[in-house]
């Protein structure tokens, strides 16, 4: 098969992954060799962040290069009406002449019927099933039988195989590592554990993910971080440890089964790899890994969970591979949003990015040399009502090279709750300077800029 002039795109999406859960993103114990070729061989962006952490608002940005506030899905209330009509950038890449595909999860809206800007399509209603699950294929349901990721791995192969007329693009989205879910129409998930295939059922067996400063118990973070109080208690009631207590919070069992989840996912890169190689399309394919939220495993108290604003929570892995314009084994520092894929894909594929995208194309950062860059990223999440001690939980924040200012909302006017962490001295974030007087001129400086990247991502 001879490659087209045009890139085609393979897309890798993990659902709720953190940045450092892959083996080239620092895990202590995983094995992620076919996924760290994709580093190895290509850029990693090491400070890649989701604006609004959490799964139907944060693939909504990806695929429209917008931030939550203007393409309006907040939250993972069922969106079905407005996930057919984003501008998402596959509907632009059809008009530059290519065959696009979507496989896998969906998840912005509860059903899973094909949308706008996709010639082919296999999804699932909701969070899908992890053993056995009911696909939507063309618009039918199918039945299947087996694991999800391996049903998933071959379709993505069979289609990266197939023969094309035009050049492709598809978005390959994983269920793994998300874990078992109902999910009812007011956006509750009921937890029912994470799985894995029965070859991978001991790998890991053992390992510990080591203790962080910031992996702490309520009584001590408090300290640091009141506005959480209520929520601390909230959590303890019947209806919210029904929601909590199926999954294994914080423990390392819960740990090593996402782990050993990811090797299905894992394995299903290198049999993209070997597809590609095979077909001749290797180098003339973009090849992007990265997940669709972060995750905590303790840090801050927080967890089982990954909607706030805390490093764990925001950061995303991202590689990308072409060797045509990347160098192999490059890393770039530049504070990145997921919202720059949709403008930097369309650029690659030979045309143009729209106004109404609000990302920026990264293929000014590809070359390493000096490049006028963002210095600050606006993050933002609206409290769920579905989650009872989320209430009262939006903010908003700002991330800048050295510091991050997180503005609760709904709480205290006069910002006595308000969050300040120097993440050049303070990491793990632990220490909330809001309230020292030496920070007075940083926290006054963080929230004008707030308020700046808050109206711009409005469109005011």
């Amino acid at each position: 098969m001879k490659s087209s002039k045009k890139p085609n795109i393979l897309l890798i999406l993990v659902d709720d992954l953190r940045f450092d859960e892959f083996g080239a993103g620092g895990h202590p114990y995983m094995k992620t060799p076919h996924i760290d070729r994709i580093a190895h061989e290509g850029m990693m962006f090491d400070r890649a962040f989701h604006t609004t952490p959490i799964c139907s608002p944060n693939r909504a940005s990806i695929l429209t290069g917008q931030y939550a506030s203007r393409h309006g899905i907040i939250d993972n209330v069922a969106r079905d009406a407005a996930s057919h009509r984003i501008p998402n950038y596959h509907l632009e890449l059809q008009k530059l002449g290519y065959e696009t595909a979507h496989i896998g999860k969906w998840h912005m809206g509860n059903d899973g019927k094909p949308r706008p800007g996709y010639d082919y399509w296999v999804a699932y209603d909701g969070h899908g099933r992890l053993n056995d699950p009911l696909l939507n294929e063309h618009g039918k349901y199918v039945q299947r039988k087996g694991y999800i990721t391996d049903i998933m791995n071959t379709m993505a192969v069979d289609f990266v195989k197939k023969k094309h007329k035009k050049p492709w693009s598809l978005w390959f989205a994983h269920k793994a590592v998300h874990p078992d879910a109902e999910q009812a129409a007011d956006g509750t998930i009921r937890m029912d554990g994470y799985r894995v295939p029965k070859r991978h059922e001991n790998l890991y067996k053992g390992c510990v993910f080591p203790k962080k400063p910031n992996m702490q118990s309520p009584k001590e973070f408090l300290k640091h971080k009141p506005v959480w109080t209520e929520a601390v208690e909230l959590r303890k009631t019947k209806e919210s440890r029904a929601i909590t207590e199926p999954l294994h919070s914080f423990t390392q069992e819960e740990i090593r089964l996402r782990a050993a989840m990811m090797a299905s996912v894992d394995e299903g890169v290198g049999m993209l790899f070997d597809a590609l190689e095979q077909t001749g399309q290797l180098d003339n394919t973009i090849i992007l890994f990265m997940g669709d939220n972060g995750f905590f495993f303790g840090e801050h108290g927080i967890g089982p969970d990954r909607r706030f604003g805390y490093e764990e929570g925001i950061r995303s892995p991202l590689t990308m591979r072409y060797p045509k314009l990347l160098k192999a084994g490059a890393h770039r520092k530049q504070l990145v949003i997921l919202q720059d894929l949709a403008p930097t894909l369309i650029e690659l594929a030979g045309g143009k990015p729209g106004g109404h995208i609000q990302g920026r194309s990264l293929v000014p950062l590809f070359s390493g040399k000096k490049a006028a860059w963002r210095k600050s990223v606006l993050i933002e999440y609206w409290a769920e009502n579905a989650y009872p001690w989320l209430v009262g939980m939006t903010y908003k924040a700002v991330r800048t090279d050295r510091h991050k200012y997180i503005k609760w909302v709904n709480r205290a006017r006069n910002g006595e709750l308000d969050e300040l962490y120097d993440l050049e001295k303070d990491p793990f974030e632990i220490n909330n300077l809001a309230k020292k007087p030496a920070y007075h001129a940083t926290r006054e400086k963080l929230h004008r800029e707030m308020r700046r990247l808050a109206a711009d991502a409005l469109g005011l």
